[in-house]
């Protein structure tokens, strides 16, 4: 199992445009490094990271802390291949009209299939992604969103061929 930790694009595109976040020391870019591969298993994790880096448990939990606060990391969780524990999941696309896509994607977030969501630019404005038990629970969850949401036009792209491309960031 790796703990994904959703924050080295949103990093690399605010870097790009110019976007400042606070300045990381050699201690948060150490924790960094190990949280997204080696994020300790352990009814202890923070205290685990902390002897790896040198500092006690309360200062890593307090640092990370302040790297969730700061908008450098998102959300830090487990990341399971999900097709072998025998599950489905797809890409689905809506079109939500301008003006509700924010509300639109908090009913779609509220759904525990949902993995998450994001707009974009285009005709089909708002995206997400599904994790489901089989194929009919996929099509009864996209069905109830699209009842909650009064969206019709919404389509599940499942991937026909699986690409996993690892990335990891080095800070």
């Amino acid at each position: 199992m790796l703990f994904a930790i959703e924050s080295c694009s949103d990093l690399t595109l605010a870097a790009a445009s110019g976007i400042l976040f606070p300045a990381m020391d050699e201690l948060d870019k150490g924790l960094l490094n190990i949280i997204q591969t080696d994020f300790p298993i352990s009814p202890s994790p923070y205290r685990v990271l902390g002897e790896r880096l040198g500092i006690g448990e309360d200062e890593a939990l307090e640092r990370v802390r302040a790297l969730v606060e700061s908008g450098i990391i998102r959300k830090i969780g487990p990341s399971f291949d999900t097709r072998k524990l025998g599950h489905v999941s797809t890409l689905v696309a809506a079109k939500a009209p301008i003006e509700r896509q924010e509300e639109v994607a908090g009913i779609v977030s509220s759904f525990p299939q949902v993995t998450h969501n994001y707009g974009r630019d285009f005709e089909y404005n708002l995206w997400f992604t599904l994790i489901c038990r089989d194929a009919d629970e996929m099509e009864r969850v996209v069905d109830d969103i699209k009842a909650r949401t009064g969206i019709s036009e919404m389509h599940a792209l499942p991937a026909k061929r699986m690409f996993k491309i690892k990335v990891e960031f080095e800070f």
